[in-house]
Formats: C-alpha cells, sequence, structure tokens
C-alpha cells in the first residue's frame, strides 16, 4: 500500500509503521514538499499519488471529502484517526488493513479509526 501522513499525525505512528513493515511505502507530507498546503492540495497530491492518506484532521477533511464526492470528484482513501485514540490500538488497526486489504479497496473512501 501507498500511504500519506498529514502534517498533524503523530510521529509515533508513522515511526512505528515503519519500524513493523520496513518495505511499507508511506511519505510525510513534509517530506514531499507539502508543509503549509491547504487541505485540498494536499487530497489532490494523493489522489495523484495514488495514496491512502492518515489524518487527525478529522474536522475539515471529511468535510472537504464529501463535498467532492457530491460533485462527482474523486477522493483518495483516506483513514480518519482521533487524536485521544490510543496509539497502540490505531497501529494494531492499521497492521491489520495492511495485512488483510488492497489499495484499490480503500479508493474513494473515508474511515474512521479504530475500527
Amino acid at each position: 500500500m501507498r500511504l500519506l501522513t498529514d502534517e498533524n499525525l503523530n510521529n509515533h505512528i508513522y515511526r512505528s509503521l515503519l519500524l513493523q513493515r520496513s518495505n511499507l511505502n508511506i511519505v510525510r507530507v513534509q517530506d514531499v514538499g507539502l508543509s503549509g498546503k491547504s487541505d485540498p492540495e494536499v487530497l489532490t497530491w494523493a489522489l495523484n499519488e495514488n495514496r491512502i492518506l492518515l489524518t487527525h484532521d478529522v474536522r475539515t477533511i471529511p468535510a472537504i471529502a464529501l463535498d467532492w464526492l457530491s460533485n462527482n470528484q474523486a477522493i483518495p482513501g483516506i483513514f480518519l484517526i482521533e487524536q485521544t485514540s490510543p496509539i497502540g490500538i490505531i497501529i494494531a488497526d492499521l497492521l491489520l488493513i495492511l495485512d488483510v486489504s488492497e489499495q484499490q479497496e480503500w479508493d474513494g473512501h473515508l474511515h474512521y479509526l479504530p475500527l
């Protein structure tokens, strides 16, 4: 799977995923020149690069994504993670998703974690 973490995602999640799946194709917004970019710009980049977005931004990202969908625009797969969610559970859920699903299954969908 190809993943993108946005600027506000807890780096412990990012680092733990890489420690447990060293070959995971995951990048951070700040690593690809998107620091400070708007949410629509980040979503567009994720869509164009075929990456699932991992974000704590449960306020604005869903509204933008739903607006795009209502206008028949495509969205990347998006995993919305509440900041108060236990990190260990989030990591376990993401590892499970990585192990049992394919990238294209998440295209155009918003999912809240934990499962």
